[in-house]
């Protein structure tokens, strides 16, 4: 198993992100961090420092649907560390409701930062790496991926597919290259995106969906389903399912 000893994380202030830095510090790791809210940054990089005082940690605000801002975070952020081993673009949101409800507002935004602000920070990320001919970047999908769903859903497990096709492509450019791509489809984890849904199969709290998400990453496999119990199995019973079961589902 490679180590990459240099880590960025986007939309790292809370939930998925913030778990992982978590995660990621306990295993000595340096960090960037970067998200909309610096408060927060600020924050957890005093709670990062006093679980481990060792390692390096650099925060900078970023809003990923500033593309621009994305190329020229990352570029410091690189120029800071003197490289940077894995960068995981986990920025992200849920909002939205079924097609044709009036809500176009809010769908359009869930498809531009979970799909078209990855596409910025996989662009800056890959830049790097493709500098440097080394690198691990790391999406984070989702479970929902596999199939459509409704409702709030619908849009968001659209953009997923998308992220998980699009990371597909790019491993298949650099294929036979030092550069590793992987893909992490979380299932049911509670965060922030998901804090006011009562009743959810299989969610477990942020602590065990991140522990379990890190070791996926540090695996590098190409495609990784967590927690894998039940979604390492549940995922290929998804994408057989009749339409009629996936509703009673969302």
């Amino acid at each position: 198993m490679t180590i990459r000893k240099t880590i960025l994380i986007t939309g790292a202030s809370s939930g998925l992100g913030r778990g992982m830095a978590l995660e990621f510090a306990q295993k000595g790791r340096d960090l960037a961090l970067c998200a909309r809210r610096m408060d927060r940054l600020e924050a957890l990089k005093i709670e990062l420092e006093t679980i481990n005082p060792s390692i390096k940690i650099s925060i900078k605000p970023l809003n990923v649907t500033n593309h621009q801002q994305v190329f020229e975070v990352f570029d410091a952020f690189n120029k800071e560390l003197a490289g940077i081993d894995r960068i995981i673009i986990n920025a992200g949101m849920g909002k939205g409701a079924s097609i044709g409800t009036g809500h176009f507002d809010a769908n359009k935004q869930t498809a531009e930062t979970n799909f078209v602000a990855l596409i910025a920070q996989a662009e800056a990320a890959m830049q790097i790496f493709r500098a440097q001919n080394s690198g691990h970047l790391v999406t984070i999908s989702s479970v929902s991926a596999v199939r459509g769903f409704r409702r709030a859903m619908t849009v968001y497990a659209a953009t997923k597919a998308a992220v998980t096709s699009l990371t597909e492509g790019i491993r298949i450019d650099v294929m036979h290259t030092p550069i590793s791509v992987s893909c992490i489809h979380p299932g049911f984890i509670r965060s922030e995106i998901n804090d006011h849904v009562e009743k959810v199969p299989f969610i477990v709290d942020t602590n065990v969906g991140c522990r379990a998400m890190v070791k996926a990453i540090e695996a590098e496999k190409a495609n990784s389903f967590v927690p894998s119990w039940p979604w390492a199995i549940l995922h290929w019973i998804l994408r057989i399912a009749p339409s009629s079961w996936v509703r009673k589902m969302s």
